[in-house]
This record gives structure tokens, C-alpha cells and sequence, in this order.
């Protein structure tokens, strides 16, 4: 059985933690001996036992960085193949890209697919209709061969889309979204759900449990535990409104517009942000939540979460994924995080 490794790499000209090409060649080393997964899983992951799995193959999928922002990775699908760059996101479950009868801007200024190229091409007469934070996609469910790597799913249903709202400025074509089965809006299943059923990898988790969230000591949410999603679709760290307003208030965040910003030259000297997850602490510096914008003006990636606004749910995006190795194990709900380093 083979593992899907995803690898982003941050552009060394912003104040992050840094992951260098060379990255790709040592994980490769590092992981392919049979047991060192089963190893990184049970000294670094929450709420994990041993993992087993058949052999030590894996397929390495470089992801590309955008501005600190998202992270994107090229797969093909059709008959020749047709690239794409989509967004791998834990956050939702299908995969969709633009549509050659797609008339609206925003699919304009993107690869569109053009089925009628494709030799494998199977169309149905299903749509569907998925809203993001950042606007809605509406389409049909279509059926062709899709290529992540070297990993291939033959009669994958995915959708093309007709219509994308919101989505004009994205540097993405599509997303290929990991979740569960459940939430898909197009009611498909999940390339990585059916690439599992033909045995090919494993699955992958998204959710856990979040004990608190602290700044120099003082715990500023989460106090009596709560929960948190790790979402590789959200590059920010996203909270209910009156906890992410304290912590910009902590650091010294002051508002202009949508956003927070702090002076560049104190970035440096900025407290670090601890996430405890079963009494293991998860430290975000200073430099890692800050993002410097074209004018050279830094800004906080602290958000309010929007999309549960009554209930303590915490969502930690890209932000928090830059600096911890991640494996996600969905067949047993369980995770195991630890420092790139």
C-alpha cells in the first residue's frame, strides 16, 4: 500500500520556519524504511496507536507555496492528461476544476478542462454546489481518469464547474478536497476514499481535540478544552471573534480594514502563540503569524471564524501546518504532528 506524502515548501523570503528543497530527498530517506511511520506516529501523534500497513511505498507530491498564502500541487486528469493546480483540502471533500463551457471570468482566467479531449470522458446528469469561505462553486458531476502523481483513479467522479463566485483572483484552478464521504456536496466519493477501496493508499484524518491556546503562560482560549479542525484549504488560524480580538489586542495588533497589523519591526519580539493538544505543546512564533504584504506592511493571520461563530471551534490552517510535519491516518482518526525541521 502506498502513502501520499505532501510537501510544502515556504518561500525563504518571508520571516517563516523554512523547509529547503532538500527537504523532499530526507523525507524520502527518512520515512521509506518500513517502520519509521510507525515510529513518527507513536512519538509525536495525538491519541495514536501503532500503524500498520502493507509494504513501504510512497508516493512524494511536492506542493508549491503562494505567497505564504495557499499551497497547490499539479494533478492531471483525462485522456491525454490535462494539469491542474488545485488546493489539497482537509477542509471539504470534493474535487472540482473549471469547465471549458464555464463563460463566467473567473474560470476564464483559469485551466479549464476540455472534455471533449479526453477519450476516457464519462458525463452524468448530476450537479452540484459548494460555498467556501471565500464564495461558491456550482457545476455537474462528470466521470474520467485522474492522476496525483503516480497515483491514478480511473472513472473518478469529479466536477467541473459552470459557475465560480468568488473566485476571480485565486491562484488555484480547482481543490481536491480530503474529508470524509459524508460532507460531499456533490454526493461523489472522494478520490482518496476510492483510491483506498482499490488498495492503493491509506486514508487520511482531519479533526482533534485542542486543550487550550496560551500566550506568555496566560491561557487566552480553550480554557476548559475545545475543539479544532486542521484545514491545509485555510492558510490562516481562524476563532471565535471575542478570542481572536484578545489575542490581537495581546500582541498589540491594531485594525485597518479587514485586517490587523503590527509594526514590521517588532515582528521579532511578537509572543509566541502555544496550542496545547494532549499536553503536548504546538509553539507558533512570532514570525510565523505574521505576513508581509506587498507594501511592506506586516499583518496578523489571526481571523474570525465565521462559520461557527456560537460554538469554540478552532480552525488551524497552513499557519500552523508550515511548522509541523503532518500525517493523517482518517481510517483510524488520528494524527500525528511533529517540527519540520
Amino acid at each position: 500500500m502506498k502513502w501520499l506524502v505532501l510537501l510544502g515548501l515556504v518561500s525563504i523570503s518571508e520571516c517563516m520556519v523554512k523547509i529547503p528543497l532538500r527537504r523532499v530527498k530526507t523525507m524520502r530517506n527518512t520515512i521509506s524504511e518500513k517502520n519509521m511511520l510507525n515510529n513518527f506516529l507513536k512519538e509525536h501523534a495525538y491519541r495514536l496507536s501503532q500503524i500498520s500497513f502493507r509494504g513501504s511505498n510512497l508516493t512524494i507530491h511536492p506542493l508549491g507555496n503562494t505567497k505564504d498564502l495557499v499551497y497547490l500541487g499539479n494533478i492531471t486528469i483525462g485522456t491525454p492528461p490535462q494539469e491542474f493546480q488545485v488546493i489539497f483540502d482537509t477542509g471539504s471533500s470534493d474535487l472540482w476544476v473549471p469547465s471549458n463551457f464555464c463563460a463566467i471570468e473567473a474560470c476564464s482566467l483559469h485551466t479549464r478542462f476540455r472534455h471533449l479531449q479526453s477519450s476516457t470522458f464519462r458525463p452524468t446528469n448530476r450537479t452540484f454546489s459548494i460555498t467556501y469561505g471565500c464564495g461558491t462553486v456550482k457545476g455537474i458531476v462528470v466521470h474520467d481518469t485522474v492522476r496525483i502523481g503516480d497515483l491514478v483513479s480511473t472513472d473518478q467522479p469529479f466536477g467541473l464547474s459552470t459557475a465560480e463566485y468568488g473566485f476571480r483572483r485565486t491562484p488555484f484552478d480547482g481543490v481536491l478536497g480530503l474529508n470524509y464521504p459524508s460532507i460531499s456536496s456533490s454526493g461523489a466519493i472522494p478520490i482518496f476514499d476510492k483510491l483506498k477501496n482499490e488498495g492503493a493508499i491509506s486514508e487520511p484524518v482531519f479533526a482533534f481535540y485542542l486543550s487550550n491556546i496560551t500566550i506568555e503562560r496566560n491561557v487566552i482560549a480553550c480554557s476548559a478544552g475545545c475543539k479544532a479542525v486542521v484545514d491545509t484549504g485555510a492558510p490562516f488560524i481562524e476563532g471565535p471573534k471575542s478570542q481572536v480580538d484578545n489575542m490581537q489586542k495581546l500582541i498589540g495588533a491594531r485594525p485597518r480594514g479587514s485586517k490587523y497589523y503590527v509594526p514590521c519591526s517588532a515582528v521579532n519580539t511578537l509572543p509566541s502563540i502555544i496550542f496545547t493538544i494532549n499536553s503536548i505543546n504546538y509553539t507558533v512564533p512570532g514570525g510565523a503569524y505574521i505576513i508581509k504584504n506587498p507594501r511592506g506592511r506586516c499583518y496578523t493571520t489571526f481571523k474570525e471564524n465565521q462559520w461557527s461563530p456560537s460554538t469554540e471551534i478552532w480552525i488551524l490552517g497552513d499557519v500552523f501546518l508550515r511548522l509541523y510535519f503532518s500525517v493523517f491516518d482518517r481510517g483510524h482518526d488520528r494524527i500525528g504532528l511533529a517540527r519540520a525541521v
